[in-house]
């Protein structure tokens, strides 16, 4: 049951979803649907298609979710991923990444930008999630580590249901130090734990039957990019005023993910990794799993709350993508451009020895010297 007041000044400045009793002589009526009306308020029943919606909405995110986490899980290989393990400072580089500049930049953003308190949560949940898992398809088409980059994914996911609750306690205090925002632990520590299952069962299938865990993966690719059209159109359905938030909002989307791969990428060259690790481990710090953003947003928050915050993952995931392809344009060009001019100068030295060593030849008689063979 939704309560709404009557005053004027709330009859000029109606939502869809609300309805307020028409003020007429200084008097006020309740629509007919009204169950209790005491003059000055009406309580109204809830909508019942609305409620649906938002139980399907939940459902189709936690499926799908569940699908695209064993997806990845069947891109797991056994042997590799313990090679990493064992030989961890990649991994561990990743981890500070992952868990130590994307918090940290979630907080000094919502703070920089002033946003509404139950909006930055959100922005703070964004920064706390585990990597994504489109990283490792990106990551291939730049030449990066692939088996890196598939470690430090699966690492960070495992690690999330141990370090997400952390920094979100360490990070939203000031914003949840009163009743109004209760972060619900209990609902995220259940949906990390809960990733971990599909994770586990996709790793058992691709050691078990890999050429089938190649198909399941290009299925749980598809099942991503769908997981987010349909998140963005239920939930405009849903949550219709949403998408008209503030502009600080859509600012920090657009900035968050830009310095997660910045960010990323420079301090795994101060750690001394190759340019390919630098490459993968900025696009795994700056891609996040965003499907597991919406779906714990959705699951642990009001209908009121969501107004304000749905969004922002959808806001997120367009710009991580534009940005990583963005990324993946420029390396193609200087592949194209630089290394090709590189290999031509090789080929023009080489020639150009040819020709001195067949010059030497006729002076000499025809004898090569063993030091230019």
């Amino acid at each position: 049951m939704q309560s709404y007041l009557l005053s004027r000044h709330f009859n000029t400045k109606m939502l869809d979803n609300s309805t307020a009793c028409p003020a007429v002589d200084n008097s006020t009526a309740c629509p007919e649907n009204a169950t209790i009306c005491s003059g000055t308020s009406c309580v109204l029943p809830e909508d019942d298609f609305n409620q649906t919606l938002s139980v399907v909405l939940s459902t189709v995110l936690t499926i799908m979710l569940a699908l695209v986490m064993f997806s990845m899980g069947c891109n797991v290989e056994i042997k590799k991923f313990l090679h990493h393990i064992k030989r961890p400072w990649g991994i561990f580089v990743g981890f500070l990444c992952q868990f130590g500049i994307m918090p940290l930049t979630a907080f000094l953003l919502s703070l920089a930008f002033d946003v509404h308190p139950i909006q930055a949560v959100v922005v703070m949940i964004m920064g706390c999630c585990p990597g994504g898992t489109a990283s490792n398809i990106i990551a291939y088409w730049v030449d990066g580590d692939m088996d890196l980059s598939i470690s430090m994914t699966t690492c960070s996911t495992l690690l999330a249901m141990g370090m997400m609750p952390l920094c979100l306690f360490v990070y939203t205090k000031m914003w949840t130090d009163s009743d109004a925002i209760v972060l619900p632990y209990d609902s995220i520590g259940i949906s990390l734990v809960a990733l971990v299952v599909p994770v586990s069962v996709g790793v058992f299938v691709n050691h078990k039957w890999p050429s089938k865990a190649k198909r399941i993966l290009k299925v749980g690719s598809i099942a991503g990019a769908i997981l987010i059209v349909i998140t963005a159109v239920v939930g405009g359905i849903l949550y219709k005023g949403s998408w008209v938030i503030t502009p600080k909002l859509w600012i920090i989307g657009t900035i968050f993910p830009a310095a997660g791969y910045s960010l990323g990428f420079f301090l795994a060259r101060l750690a001394g990794l190759s340019w390919s690790r630098c490459r993968t481990v900025s696009l795994e710090t700056g891609m996040q799993n965003t499907q597991l953003c919406s779906t714990i947003v959705q699951l642990s928050f009001s209908p009121e709350q969501l107004e304000l915050m749905f969004t922002f993952p959808l806001i997120y995931s367009i710009f991580q993508l534009l940005f990583a392809l963005m990324i993946l344009a420029g390396y193609r060009v200087y592949i194209k451009r630089c290394v090709k001019t590189n290999k031509d100068v090789e080929k023009t030295e080489e020639k150009d020895d040819s020709k001195s060593i067949s010059s030497h030849a006729k002076e000499n008689g025809g004898f090569v010297s063993d030091e230019t063979k």
